[in-house]
C-alpha cells in the first residue's frame, strides 16, 4: 500500500472510422487547430454526457447513489405537481414562479427587495400617484415566462424532491396568491442548511463534473473530474457523405423513386483523450469532507469506508472512459469503439497532459502503423518528461497492441480499474 494519490490521470487512444462523433452548430464535425494541422475533436461536454448516460454494467446509476437531472423546466414540474395534488392553479403558478426566481438568484436577496414604491402615474397633470409592487412584477414575469428560455441547471434527485416537498407545504399554508411568493422564499431560506446538509444532495454527476450556481439555496460543487477535448493525433480526415432516400411507393408506381438527396460530413481518426481525477476533491464531494483542510497524504487517514465509494466511482469511470463511445448518426455509422490504449498514472504531482506528443501531426508513411507510431510518440514524450522532472508517478496501462511504456506495467481493463480503485481504498496513512 502507499499514500493516497492526489491525482489519477488517464490517457487514451480511440479509433473511429467514418463517424460523426460530435457536431458543431452547422452540423459539421468539430475541429481543433493544433500544432501544424487542423484536427477533428470531441468536446469534453459530449464525452461527459455519454459517460453520464451510459446504461451498462458499469453505469454510474448502478453505483446506487443519488443521481441528478439537468433541465430548464423544474419550476413547471413543481407547478404540475401542485395542481395534481389539488392546489389552485393561481397559487401553484405563483409558487412555481417564485421557485424559478430562487433557482437563479439568492432567495434572501429577493426577500430584501422593497415590496412597493410610490410612482407618479403617467399621463396625469396632478400629483396623483399609483402603487407599484416591483417584487410582484418580478414574480409575475417569472411565472409567465417561457419555460424553454433560460439556462438549464443541474439538480440532484434528492434536492429536487425536497424542493417539491417545500412547495407542497407552502401551498397548504397559504390562501392568498399575493403571499405565496414571499412564503416560499422564506421557506427556502429556512431550509437552506437542510438542503445543503443532505449527502450527495446535488447528485453524483455534480460530485464528478461540478456545478456552479448563483442561488443560496443550492450548493456549488467544484469538479473532481477534469476532461480535455479529445482530438485526432493526425490531420483531420473528413469527407462529405452523399446519399439519397428511396420512396418505395413511387418506385412501385413506376415513378422516380428518390424522396430526397442529402449529404453529411463524416470523419475518421485516432483520438487522444485525457482525463484527470482530483481524488481528495472527489472524496470531499461524495462524503461532505472539507477539501481545503487536506494536506498531502492526510486524506489517507480517512476510514476505508469513507474512501470506498470514491474507489468504486473511479473503477466505474475507468470502464466507461475505455468502452463508451460518443457519436451522432449511430444508426448509419455504428460508432462504437473500445480504447486501443489506456495509460493510468497516480501520484501527488500536478497533472500534465501528454498532448505535446502529437503537436506535430502524425503522417501515414507506409513504414509503421499510425496506431503503433502514436503509442511510440506517447512513450517518447513520457521518457523525455521523466528525464526532465523525474518519474514520481505510479503507472499501469492497457494496450491492444504489443507495447511498452516507461515505468508502466501492462494490465487488462478489469485489473487496471481495480488497481485505481485499490489505490484509493487501500491507501495507508
Amino acid at each position: 500500500m502507499s499514500l493516497l494519490p492526489r491525482f489519477i490521470q488517464i490517457h487514451t487512444l480511440h479509433n473511429y472510422p467514418a463517424a460523426l462523433l460530435n457536431r458543431d452548430d452547422a452540423g459539421l464535425a468539430k475541429r481543433l487547430p493544433y500544432g501544424d494541422a487542423i484536427r477533428t475533436r470531441i468536446s469534453s461536454q459530449c464525452l461527459k454526457r455519454h459517460w453520464r448516460m451510459a446504461d451498462d454494467r458499469f453505469a454510474l446509476s448502478n453505483l446506487n447513489v443519488p443521481m441528478a437531472i439537468r433541465s430548464r423546466g423544474f419550476a413547471e414540474k413543481v407547478q404540475e405537481d401542485l395542481v395534481a395534488t389539488g392546489v389552485g392553479a393561481d397559487i401553484a403558478q405563483a409558487i412555481a414562479g417564485a421557485l424559478r426566481e430562487a433557482l437563479a438568484k439568492s432567495p434572501s436577496a429577493l426577500l430584501k427587495k422593497k415590496p412597493a414604491k410610490t410612482k407618479k402615474a403617467k399621463g396625469t397633470k396632478d400629483e396623483a400617484t399609483i402603487e407599484v409592487d416591483e417584487s410582484a412584477d418580478d414574480a409575475a414575469d417569472a411565472a409567465a415566462g417561457d419555460p424553454t428560455q433560460g439556462q438549464a441547471i443541474l439538480l440532484g434527485v434528492k434536492e429536487f424532491e425536497h424542493l417539491k416537498q417545500i412547495a407542497r407545504q407552502v401551498a397548504t399554508s397559504v390562501t392568498d396568491v399575493g403571499k405565496a411568493r414571499t412564503t416560499l422564499l422564506e421557506a427556502l431560506v429556512a431550509q437552506e442548511k437542510n438542503l445543503k446538509a443532505m449527502a450527495l444532495n446535488c447528485g453524483l454527476e455534480s460530485a464528478l463534473f461540478g456545478r456552479m450556481v448563483t442561488s443560496d439555496v443550492l450548493a456549488s460543487r467544484d469538479a473532481s473530474v477534469y476532461v480535455a477535448h479529445a482530438f485526432t493525433v493526425h490531420e483531420a480526415q473528413v469527407e462529405n457523405d452523399y446519399f439519397t432516400v428511396v420512396d418505395d411507393l413511387k418506385r412501385e408506381a413506376g415513378e422516380q423513386s428518390s424522396a430526397g438527396i442529402f449529404d453529411t460530413e463524416l470523419a475518421s481518426g485516432l483520438y487522444y483523450g485525457y482525463v484527470v481525477i482530483d481524488v481528495p476533491q472527489l472524496i470531499a464531494n461524495l462524503e461532505g469532507e472539507n477539501v481545503s483542510s487536506a494536506k498531502g497524504g492526510d486524506w489517507a487517514k480517512l476510514k476505508a469506508e469513507q474512501r470506498e465509494l470514491a474507489g468504486r466511482v473511479v473503477q466505474h469511470l475507468m470502464h466507461l472512459i475505455a468502452t463508451v463511445s460518443p457519436g451522432a448518426k449511430r444508426g448509419s455509422t455504428a460508432p462504437f469503439e473500445w480504447a486501443k490504449l489506456m495509460l493510468v498514472e497516480a501520484g501527488d504531482w500536478q497533472p500534465r497532459s501528454l498532448a505535446g506528443a502529437f503537436q506535430n501531426a502524425l503522417v501515414q508513411d507506409g513504414q509503421a502503423a499510425i496506431r503503433q507510431t502514436a503509442v511510440q510518440r506517447l512513450g517518447t514524450e513520457l521518457g523525455q518528461i521523466d528525464a526532465a522532472y523525474g518519474a514520481p508517478l505510479a503507472r499501469r496501462f492497457l494496450s491492444v497492441d504489443e507495447a511498452s511504456l516507461p515505468g508502466a506495467e501492462r494490465l487488462p481493463l478489469a485489473a487496471l480499474a481495480e488497481w485505481a480503485r485499490s489505490a484509493i481504498v487501500n491507501a495507508q496513512a
